[in-house]
């Protein structure tokens, strides 16, 4: 853990001020009127799958909770705060002591999602819980558009492996954050060693165009990059002339050439013809990796063609046209004054809320999922268990319990259980829900009253 608990040390590195200033003024207020320790439920959910897609996958939650852990504030915060005058003495002094205590539950990451899944519930006082709402958005929206993405990439691809090569197409976090988010849906690798180092996700790479715009010809360029990285490297042929490149490929490397890049050109038609002219040199094994601005479709177009690798960047890490989850996070429940229990519900048009504490459990019938059902209480202690739903899979789980993240969503071994997860549950999809056509979900929200 980097942070410090401490009030009036410094924090090694915090994410306090990764939030809004209203949810400051809120709290502020709120310690006025004594409202800010009453106990809260507060709900990350989607109201809706954005750009037609047919399903999302929860993405984020292990970073997210490593940073719930760095959301305290140091002396850096603390006098940033009293200098704009953004809160009072008296709030200050709360933040200095600031640590999250309760509790969170959620989907897995690598689950499935729909419309009204409760992907994250957040119990605590008001003042612990509205000052995530911002940092927990940031990332599960962005994760969760990037795994999304990725994973209609996956489905697009079956068995041929993707990398994930697009961070000089986002910020540089952002670009660690896509990196995993890939991964965790399908990808097999990633050009961003940051992501590697810290997720332990495979990386790859071998060189650009600049490489063999370096040398003096092309055939220099190749002999260099054998005599570095030895024949089972892949070269990129399409600098120049990509039938003149892909002969001196094998005349430099022999037949034994692990792979050749193409990067440009229409594809089916180019790696038909790379593929025929590898097999007459005798490259039959030499492996064929597309790249240049894929995405789900020009990976599905790519199906019936010689191709044996993708490589997938800017696509990928702006979620294919669909940057964000959209998804929100809103106050369900409410302790009173005499401690009973109150559901809340945003009422607004377009933008309304479904009020209440609830359990999630998904359907099936023969292993495929047939509905997303959730059990809706109007208190707070009364919630469905897997025994009110027999048959029904249980979609939360304690992520977080009294302030303590569990630890094995946490980390590098995090990433590889989502992978896995993924994996199991993407294969409960009715088939329907592999169609990258826009539709409605692949399966329908169901709210149910919990059981009394």
């Amino acid at each position: 853990m980097t942070g410090s608990t401490a009030p009036g040390r410094n924090v090694l590195r915090s994410t306090a001020l990764h939030t809004d200033r209203y949810e400051l003024t809120m709290l502020d207020a709120a310690l006025r009127d004594g409202t800010a320790h009453r106990r809260c439920v507060f709900e990350l959910f989607g109201r809706r799958l954005p750009g037609g897609r047919r399903f999302g996958v929860v993405a984020g939650t292990g970073r997210l909770l490593s940073l719930i852990e760095d959301f305290r504030f140091g002396d850096d915060e603390l006098r940033f705060l009293r200098d704009e005058r953004v809160v009072d003495a008296a709030t200050l002094e709360f933040l200095s002591a600031y640590r999250f205590r309760g509790s969170i539950t959620g989907y897995r990451e690598g689950e499935l999602y729909f419309p009204g899944s409760p992907i994250l519930t957040v119990e605590g006082t008001f003042a612990e819980a509205v000052v995530l709402e911002t940092l927990a958005l940031s990332v599960l929206n962005h994760d969760s558009a990037v795994a999304t993405a990725a994973a209609r990439m996956s489905i697009a691809a079956g068995d041929r492996p993707l990398a994930e090569m697009g961070s000089r197409r986002a910020a540089e976090e952002s670009a660690v954050g896509a990196a995993r988010a890939a991964y965790i849906t399908g990808f097999s690798a990633t050009s961003n060693l940051e992501a590697g180092r810290r997720w332990g996700i495979p990386t790859m790479g071998t060189a650009a165009h600049a490489w063999t715009l370096l040398h003096d010809s092309e055939e220099d360029a190749f002999r260099s990059q054998i005599d570095a990285l030895g024949t089972d490297t892949t070269l990129l042929v399409d600098t120049y002339d990509t039938r003149r490149g892909v002969e001196l490929a094998i005349q430099v490397a022999g037949t034994g050439l692990g792979g050749v890049r193409i990067d440009s050109g229409d594809l089916p038609i180019v790696a038909a013809e790379v593929r025929a002219q590898l097999d007459a040199l005798g490259a039959t094994a030499t492996k064929i990796t597309v790249t240049s601005d894929l995405d789900e479709y020009a990976i599905a177009a790519l199906a019936a063609s010689p191709v044996d690798a993708y490589g997938v960047g800017t696509s990928v890490v702006t979620g294919s046209g669909t940057p964000t989850a959209g998804m929100v996070y809103k106050l369900v429940a409410r302790q009173a004054d005499d401690g009973s229990w109150v559901a809340v519900a945003k009422a607004s048009a377009d933008k309304g809320s479904t009020g209440g504490r609830k359990a999630a459990f998904r359907t099936r019938e023969d292993g495929t999922a047939t509905r997303e059902l959730i059990a809706v209480s109007d208190g707070y202690e009364q919630v469905d268990t897997p025994d009110e739903h027999a048959g029904a899979r249980p979609l939360q789980v304690t992520l977080v319990s009294h302030g303590e993240a569990d630890t094995a969503h946490l980390g590098r071994d995090g990433v590889q259980a989502a992978r896995r997860h993924h994996a199991q549950v993407r294969a409960e999809l009715p088939v329907r829900a592999l169609a990258l056509s826009k539709s409605d979900p692949a399966i329908p929200t169901v709210y149910v009253d919990a059981v009394e």
